[in-house]
């Protein structure tokens, strides 16, 4: 039954009024003072409702209410009064009351205000982040709710120590215990390559390590893990990680894997929790020396999501993303516009600027156009139209990523890779092979949800253009701010598109951070205001990588693949698909850097193994591992485009980890097809190697 506390002075009131709810299905408790409120509370936390007189003797009702939001924000509380004044309902109003309801009131209008203030409930517990707790049963409790699921932790736990505990795989302890090799000559080239029979030349640290040196033995000196002995004569002695010893720590990150992958699909814990639980076990399992566990979350990637949020918000200040989203926003006076011209559109815009600055820039204004085509069909909202809006931008900014080299440091990574073995592409080769990809997946992506979704909205005419333009004209012209504003995002651009290489990609994001603050536009405030378990969650997708890659669990999951393939999948059209469903999987992951980084050096090469051209096998592992669809971790549009999509009338999220994993799988699936049918097996045939 329905918990309400009443509070009120009045005993004939108080009295009357919990017998006439209890007749109608209330449970209720009453007290006649504001002093014992705290305590009940605290006694009994599955009090739905409190309705509470403003004026009685000792504590007011607005002193009262004050102690109840610092101690349960979440708690619905009607204040009734006989004593009504604007200047008390504006303070009720300030100190988060839900209703303020005048004596006397009617019993049904009463009710209804106690109703509507369950009914929204959940929303409250949403706005303050607080988990709502299942009872009544075992199942319920184990399916708990999201954000708080102890099924899914247990689960997790079981996983974890299932994956530690496992034997370890004879594989594993044979990468780990193999020596470098020395490089050979190419018969017909004459450059130096890797050993084909060198069964290490995949791992990531590969060319850092001495000829004779095993894995176990690099991972142990280049992170300080090496145990300290006393000799026989008095001298210390370093001796490195047994192999043994090695092997643990690429299982325990072989099961973090696991089990944050299961954490951030379902929402079995806060994402930013999950983001730390990453370091923790890094920590505790001595992955890494302490120092370096920090430093693999300090990566660049990071300061430059950071500086991302951060410019993001500067930008929807001053009112400039609307100026810019009407510039692709234009032509979109139809929902199939939307679809078919805005999203190519941004995918070829994304393949030379950063993609993450456009979903960023795009995101506030498509939450403008989903506030005002809710708000024309009377309210309430529109969960589909959402889901379609949000996602499709941000998978169409994902498959961006083929487009050219400048789209993402993926690609660089991939550039690097096979500029070790003398055959980098140039910038406008790279444009040549993977352009065609975007239009013709961004066509593909928009016709998946507008034939998904078109018959599911309650808004049946949707004029972007129009509603991107009325928004636009309600700010007026561009004033000076908005001018400096441009500026700065100019320059920012250009310093992302030719100096990353020196700069890195956050360098320039602090930079435009610091010109923003010097002339005024944003503030320390506004940069405390950013979703920070967004920054901690790349952080940890950076740590992770790093962690698998040091440990060679992530040369161990490349190995196990390969050798599972089919014989007719080890050259050729096979091997460049075989390449691509890995990258793609695994980037959903682990980012879409550290993705190219752990498979890259082992595809590339084997390539040169059985003689397919490396351009193939390059571009299939870098082009894929633009695929990061499903897990919002894979790239940092994905972690932007979940960050912004609450809905400013409510705080209510919009779009789930459960949306992008369910749409998101389908387009994972899509942009394979997309790639094997049209690039691979189509465009590349006809241009040649």
């Amino acid at each position: 039954m329905p918990i309400v506390l009443l509070v009120d002075d009045e005993d004939k009131f108080r009295e009357a009024t919990a017998k006439r709810l209890k007749m109608r299905g209330y449970d209720n408790l009453t007290l006649d003072c504001g002093e014992d409120v705290l305590k009940t509370i605290r006694k009994f936390d599955d009090i739905d409702v409190v309705v509470l007189d403003r004026k009685m003797p000792g504590m007011s009702g607005e002193q009262v209410l004050k102690e109840i939001k610092q101690f349960r924000p979440e708690l619905q509380v009607i204040m009734l009064t006989g004593h009504a004044s604007m200047e008390s309902a504006v303070e009720s109003g300030k100190l988060d009351a839900y209703a303020y309801v005048e004596k006397p009131c009617e019993l049904e209008q009463l009710i209804g205000v106690i109703d509507d203030a369950r009914r929204d409930k959940p929303l409250a517990l949403e706005k303050h982040e607080i988990t709502q707790i299942q009872r009544g049963s075992l199942k319920k409790w184990l399916m708990g709710s999201h954000n708080y699921r102890p099924g899914i932790i247990l689960l997790g736990l079981v996983i974890f120590t299932a994956i530690v505990l496992m034997p370890t795989p004879d594989r594993l302890t044979n990468l780990l215990s193999f020596q470098k090799k020395e490089l050979i000559t190419d018969s017909e080239s004459g450059i130096k390559v890797f050993d084909p029979t060198d069964e290490i030349f995949g791992y990531a640290g590969y060319k850092k390590m001495k000829l004779g040196e095993t894995i176990t033995d690099s991972y142990s000196k280049n992170y300080k893990l090496e145990k300290t002995s006393v000799g026989e004569n008095g001298e210390k002695i370093n001796r490195p990680l047994t192999t043994a010893e090695a092997a643990l720590r690429a299982k325990v990150m072989l099961g973090l894997l696991a089990v944050c992958a299961l954490f951030w699909a379902s929402g079995a814990i806060p994402i930013g929790i999950t983001a730390l639980l990453v370091g923790v076990i890094m920590y505790l399992f001595s992955i890494m020396n302490p120092d370096d566990v920090a430093g693999a979350y300090a990566k660049d990637a990071v300061i430059f999501i950071f500086g991302v949020l951060v410019i993001a918000h500067a930008i929807s200040k001053t009112g400039l993303d609307r100026r810019i989203g009407l510039l692709l926003l234009g032509p979109s006076n139809k929902l199939w516009k939307l679809m078919f011209i805005f999203l190519p559109m941004v995918g070829v815009t994304c393949a030379f600027l950063s993609e993450h600055a456009i979903v960023a820039f795009l995101m506030p204004l498509l939450i403008i156009v989903y506030v005002s085509a809710v708000r024309e069909v009377g309210g309430g909202g529109d969960k589909n139209l959402a889901v379609m809006l949000i996602l499709s931008l941000c998978f169409a900014a994902n498959c961006g990523g083929p487009g050219s080299p400048a789209a993402g440091g993926r690609n660089a990574i991939m550039i690097g890779i096979l500029g070790d073995y003398g055959v980098a592409p140039s910038f406008g080769e790279w444009v040549k092979y993977g352009l065609p990809f975007v239009p013709v997946m961004c066509i593909v992506i928009g016709a998946y949800f507008f034939f998904t979704f078109r018959k599911k909205l309650k808004t049946k005419k949707l004029n972007v253009s129009e509603i991107a333009k009325h928004a636009a004209a309600r700010i007026g012209p561009m004033n000076r701010t908005e001018y400096i504003s441009a500026a700065i995002m100019i320059l920012l651009i250009f310093l992302w598109v030719t100096q990353s290489d020196t700069l890195g990609m956050g360098g320039p994001a602090i930079l435009a951070i610091v010109l923003f603050a010097v002339f005024r536009i944003i503030t320390w405030n506004d940069v405390s205001k950013i979703q920070w378990e967004v920054v901690a969650l790349y952080a940890s997708a950076a740590a992770m990588g790093k962690g698998l890659a040091v440990t060679g669990a992530a040369l161990f999951l490349a190995d196990s693949f390969i050798s599972i393939l089919p014989e007719f999948m080890r050259s050729g059209e096979g091997l460049a698909i075989a390449c691509s469903i890995f990258t793609g999987i695994a980037t959903n992951f682990m980012s879409d850097g550290a993705a190219v980084s752990a498979i890259g050096p082992i595809t590339v090469p084997m390539a040169q193994i059985t003689g397919t051209h490396p351009w193939m096998v390059g571009f299939a592992t870098a082009f894929s591992s633009s695929f990061a669809h499903a897990m919002i971790i894979g790239t940092p549009n994905n972690a932007i485009a979940f960050t912004m999509a609450r809905d400013p009338r409510t705080g209510m999220q919009l779009v789930t980890l459960g949306d992008f994993l369910k749409h998101g799988l389908i387009v994972l699936l899509l942009s394979w097809l997309v790639l094997w049918g049209w690039l691979f097996l189509v465009y590349w045939r006809w241009i040649g190697f």
